[in-house]
């Protein structure tokens, strides 16, 4: 007599990356990553103030820019469950594996015109973790983007960035209008650019409920102010990091404390 075959399962594939069919309730942590380090201090007052992750920008036009070596020295400072994120503008899939090999638990950041074929190539498949920067357009431009089709087709991305759409690819301290982004994304959302210690908690109250999750992500807002009161693009000022910190900590209490105190998303 014939046997039936043994029942089979299907292995998941290792690049997909599935995300929960639900929202973070609203008394979840946000998460924090200061962008553009560059020096030792201001690695040691982001993790002092209480980041989740920092960034460094290997993008050698950026006035913030590190080599793929002081990144990886820079790197080997952080405490244990601090993330090391790299951000590439537009860099060969070669380079991106090379630079990602320096720097052991290494979140990648694609923030120029990568395809979602250019990400997957430069992560082994997805294999190492990736953000994707959405440029959104400022002024009544950003109700244009279509942020819906772009988490979709970067699904595999562990989280979708939201930087202004401006020259020279972020760090210009502007902020899009977040009102005008769309009610509902599936996709964990980072909100980026023009972000402060002034302005964080609206920017939480407002976005969060779009996604998934929400974290955040600063530069220009918590850098140093140099003699002629702009800021010094690259030197973080770590009194303005622990009031970023603490504005981000207050709108997670906030909201601990009345779920139902987000803004309009409509």
């Amino acid at each position: 007599m014939n046997q039936a075959p043994a029942p089979t399962t299907t292995a998941p594939v290792a690049s997909q990356h599935l995300h929960p069919p639900f929202q973070a309730p609203a008394n979840v942590r946000t998460r924090i990553k200061i962008c553009g380090l560059t020096r030792e201090e201001d690695v040691d007052a982001a993790v002092a103030a209480g980041a989740d992750a920092v960034g460094f920008v290997l993008y050698a036009p950026s006035p913030r820019a590190v080599t793929p070596q002081r990144a990886a020295q820079l790197a080997r400072r952080l405490s244990p469950f601090v993330t090391p994120v790299l951000l590439f503008v537009n860099e060969s899939t070669p380079n991106v594996i090379a630079a990602s090999a320096l720097i052991a638990g290494a979140t990648i950041q694609f923030h120029g015109d990568e395809s979602p074929q250019d990400c997957l190539a430069a992560t082994h498949d997805g294999a190492r973790p990736y953000l994707r920067a959405a440029r959104i357009p400022l002024g009544d431009g950003a109700a244009q983007f279509d942020l819906v089709k772009y988490a979709h087709d970067y699904s595999h991305a562990q989280a979708i960035l939201l930087d202004a759409h401006v020259e020279g690819f972020g760090g210009s301290g502007k902020a899009f209008n977040w009102s005008l982004l769309p009610p509902s994304v599936s996709s964990h959302l980072v909100l980026s650019g023009g972000l402060t210690p002034a302005n964080v908690t609206d920017g939480i109250l407002q976005v969060r409920p779009r996604g998934y999750s929400l974290a955040v992500d600063v530069s220009s807002g918590v850098e140093a102010d140099g003699p002629d009161g702009k800021t010094i693009k690259g030197i973080k000022d770590a009194v303005k990091i622990q009031r970023f910190v603490a504005a981000v900590r207050a709108a997670d209490a906030q909201l601990a404390k009345n779920p139902h105190e987000f803004l309009s998303t409509t």
